[in-house]
């Protein structure tokens, strides 16, 4: 099974920001994140493929599972900790497993990137009413709308942006074919955090 293997992602988030957080733990469905903790992202292909690899992780580190999705075609975990090192072990753990290196990684891609400005009332409320799992789009904020591909990488970028900028998530979604961001605030500082969010992705390296 190992050379049927195909690592789309494998990111380490250093430091989990308060609203990136705060978002991240709405939607797990295993141990709850907090800010401050250091956070791996792994996607893998064939989906099933990650349940011997958490299995892994989890017995060889203090790691914590926040989840693992199966869907269609990839498979999704997430872990977490306080300790930067348990978060390191914990995807040291799942390379060993699946007998592949970091190198092997698929390099993200941004799919698409814009920044709206001086968003209209009823698009706000549209925004705000389709799906939303962070901060109230208002009136009158530029928005910025990223999305990456492979998805779970969108993560990074989100939390640099956070991490960089006085800026407000509405929301993003690090699982399916694309990951998507969206934040917003005044025009400087969604400018700022995009080309923040450019570079985190820039900056990963992999084939």
């Amino acid at each position: 099974m190992k050379d049927t293997l195909n690592l789309r992602t494998f990111v380490l988030v250093d430091n989990m920001q308060p609203q990136y957080a705060a978002i991240t733990g709405t939607v797990v469905k295993g141990d709850v994140p907090l800010a401050g903790m250091s956070q791996l992202y792994i996607e893998m292909a064939p989906g099933s493929a990650v349940y011997s690899l958490m299995n892994e992780a989890l017995k060889k580190t203090n790691a914590k599972p926040g989840f693992q999705i199966v869907e269609r075609e990839y498979g999704e975990i997430e872990l977490h900790s306080f300790s930067p090192e348990d978060v390191k072990q914990a995807g040291e753990a799942v390379l060993e497993a699946c007998g592949l290196s970091l190198t092997q990684r698929q390099k993200p891609i941004v799919v698409s990137e814009q920044i709206i400005s001086n968003i209209d009332a009823y698009q706000a409320q549209m925004i705000n009413r389709d799906g939303r799992l962070g901060s109230i789009l208002v009136p009158g904020e530029s928005l910025f709308i990223m999305e990456v591909e492979p998805a779970a990488y969108i993560s990074i970028a989100v939390n640099e942006a956070e991490k960089s900028s006085d800026v407000k998530i509405i929301t993003f979604d690090p699982v399916g074919k694309y990951g998507r961001m969206y934040i917003s605030g005044t025009e400087s500082e969604v400018r700022a955090a995009r080309d923040v969010a450019m570079e985190a992705i820039a900056k990963i390296e992999g084939r």
